[in-house]
């Protein structure tokens, strides 16, 4: 049995929101809310995706009409798993079962 960190990815959207700064306050705001209790032990920032002219980390937000859509990465230690496919299915189950309506892809899994 090993130990991973498993990372998900989520999109989360903000409704009423006059910045991309507020956007993603709001966002890692609603998914603690939603995590804890049952989950408070999932890691929570705010994501990044690569330009693909500069290879540069862009936050991956974006505003339109006052409504945004926000990229989170979800982090979460899975201990005793037989296999790095267990761990993600662990993960999900877990972070899904608190976060039921928002769509989850696992992005990395690590063994620690």
């Amino acid at each position: 049995m090993t130990n991973y960190l498993v990372t998900l990815e989520s999109a989360w959207v903000v409704k009423d929101v006059k910045s991309l700064d507020d956007a993603v306050g709001i966002a890692i705001s609603e998914a603690g809310k939603r995590l804890n209790p049952s989950a408070k032990f999932v890691e929570i920032e705010s994501g990044y995706s690569q330009c693909p002219f500069c290879e540069e980390d862009l936050n991956c937000a974006l505003v339109v009409a006052n409504t945004a859509l926000v990229g989170l990465m979800l982090s979460m230690k899975v201990f005793n798993a037989e296999s790095p496919e267990h761990a993600q299915r662990i993960a999900k189950s877990v972070v899904g079962r608190a976060l039921r309506t928002v769509p989850l892809k696992v992005t990395d899994v690590q063994e620690i």
